[in-house]
């Protein structure tokens, strides 16, 4: 069985990674979705090892320890991460993983995992990027200010990125990021078998 691709999809504060990625699992069915680990409390309705694998603080910290993470953040009081080994198996299995997170995280994974497919998501334009954030609604002049400038710190670390997409229209984003997947799948190193067959 071929191993899966994991997938990685990062991008500033605004440039629609979520929408994408919810695009992405309705046409590619495939694609499986990560599921997280984290120390906060479980919200009603959500489900462990469906919405997340909800830890015990202790629990986490000694994951961190013992390298189980393939990357991690804490966010204010509670930690977030994903758990290696259950990635490392789902990708044996022939999944293909997709993992939606910020960049920070994305340059761990590709220390650990550097086979992974990296997807940096880029917006049409700065000035589009300012509306869509401000079509939020939850900036103020100030907020606004600081998350534009960590959005210019973050587009710069799109060259450490195998590909590069511009979200200027949904549809346009997914197809290009399939048309990536449908090409990775193709690569040789992934089908040196097909040669062995015909030796």
């Amino acid at each position: 069985m071929k191993e899966g691709l994991l997938v990685v999809i990062s991008g500033a504060s605004g440039t629609g990674k979520g929408t994408v990625c919810k695009k992405l699992f309705e046409t590619e069915k495939k694609l499986a979705f990560s599921v997280s680990a984290t120390t906060r409390a479980p919200r009603e309705g959500e489900v462990d090892g469906v919405n997340y694998w909800f830890l015990k603080k202790e629990r986490f910290e000694e994951m961190i320890e013992a390298g189980e993470f393939l990357e991690w953040a804490k966010v204010y009081d509670n930690y977030y991460g994903t758990p290696l080994k259950k990635v490392e198996e789902r990708l044996k299995n022939g999944e293909d993983i997709l993992l939606e997170i910020d960049t920070q995280g994305a340059l761990n994974v590709m220390e650990k995992m550097p086979k992974g497919v990296f997807i940096f998501l880029l917006p049409p334009s700065l000035a589009e990027l300012k509306r869509r954030i401000e079509g939020r609604g939850t900036e103020t002049e100030e907020s606004l200010k600081k998350r534009l400038g960590a959005a210019k710190g973050e587009i710069a670390l799109g060259e450490k990125y195998q590909y590069l997409v511009v979200n200027d229209e949904i549809e346009n984003a997914v197809k290009s990021i399939k048309n990536i997947l449908k090409a990775e799948k193709l690569k040789s190193e992934r089908n040196l078998n097909l040669l062995e067959e015909l030796k």
